[in-house]
């Protein structure tokens, strides 16, 4: 299964210096299974490819869906009869960066998991892991909260929560993370519609977006520029985490992992 999903980011900053803005992004919503539109690969150069290298694991040294699988075996996760998948952007010709992207574990068709591996300008990564006790089933209601403990942009502390919503269904993908730390925040959102991947579909947004992750980063790096004219604090980057992986305040580890 390969979905395309020409999704629409939007962000918008709270406190006292406001800003938002949105833009379109290119998706892929993948179980790893065979890709038949030509223009896409696992694994090997094409227009749109995925690599196990970009996800899953270190940055630049990941392991794809291995990785995933014991991190849920790791956290007392059933992963027998799961369905495993991938939202992300696909590296565009030499291209790559995602400054999110999402493992999905699925039971019976409901996200049960979900690790959201966080990317930053700066070349660092770290991975929130999202779960309710018991691996109840993720709805659009759910909130789950986590702890910010990357660096992601200069003009927040490495502080605060995220607060994550997530409605994946057959039809669409609906995914709000709300970063809050006392009156200042970001809100951002990712939505769109899963279509079947087609050569089609896929040259066409080479053609109307090109560049892929350049052109993000080109975004990203022009509103920091705005934020900058409004003299918005600016913060040097600290150090990384430690850890690659930290769990979100909703889920329990089993018994014998707990400190």
């Amino acid at each position: 299964m390969l979905d395309h999903i020409r999704a629409k980011t939007f962000h918008a900053r709270s406190g006292g210096i406001k800003n938002s803005f949105w833009y379109r992004v290119d998706l892929v919503l993948t179980d790893f299974g065979e890709f038949t539109p030509h223009v896409v690969s696992h694994n090997r150069f094409n227009l749109w490819s995925l690599w196990d290298k970009n996800h899953g694991g270190e940055r630049n040294f990941g392991h794809g869906k291995e990785w995933f699988e014991n991190i849920l075996e790791q956290r007392g996760f059933p992963t027998k009869e799961t369905e495993i998948l991938l939202l992300a952007q696909p590296k565009f010709l030499w291209f790559q960066f995602n400054p999110v992207s999402f493992w999905i574990a699925l039971k019976q068709g409901k996200p049960c998991a979900i690790v959201a591996e966080v990317n930053n300008t700066f070349g660092d990564r770290h991975c929130y892991f999202c779960a309710l006790d018991k691996f109840k089933p993720i709805t659009k209601n759910t909130k789950i909260i986590a702890e910010k403990l990357m660096h992601v942009s200069p003009f927040q502390r490495v502080e605060g929560q995220y607060h994550f919503n997530f409605d994946i269904n057959d039809d669409d993908i609906n995914i709000r993370i709300h970063y809050k730390n006392g009156d200042q925040g970001v809100l951002a959102t990712l939505v769109g519609k899963r279509k079947p991947a087609t050569n089609r579909s896929l040259i066409q947004s080479a053609i109307t977006r090109p560049l892929g992750a350049v052109r993000v980063l080109t975004l990203i790096y022009w509103q920091a520029l705005i934020l900058y004219i409004k003299r918005a604090p600016f913060r040097r980057t600290p150090a990384p985490p430690k850890n690659l992986m930290s769990d979100s305040y909703n889920f329990r580890k089993p018994d014998n992992e707990r400190p």
